[in-house]
């Protein structure tokens, strides 16, 4: 199983009502909580304009 990113920061969103109603929806037919929904669509995003920063490659040291 993947190991989870450990590391989040926390900021405060304003989002008009009629987009989080829609985010929530969208969410709920995912089966994901909002916020996992909010940083699904980020990352999404951040995938597709190739922003997202290089994964380090694990080179298996320390492992038996």
């Amino acid at each position: 199983m993947a190991k989870k990113e450990t590391k989040t920061k926390s900021f405060i969103l304003r989002v008009d009502s009629d987009t989080m109603d829609a985010i929530e929806a969208w969410a709920a037919d995912e089966f994901r909580s909002t916020n996992g929904q909010l940083q699904w669509i980020i990352t999404e995003a951040l995938r597709k304009a190739k922003r997202l920063p290089k994964k380090k490659k694990d080179d298996g040291a320390g492992e038996i």
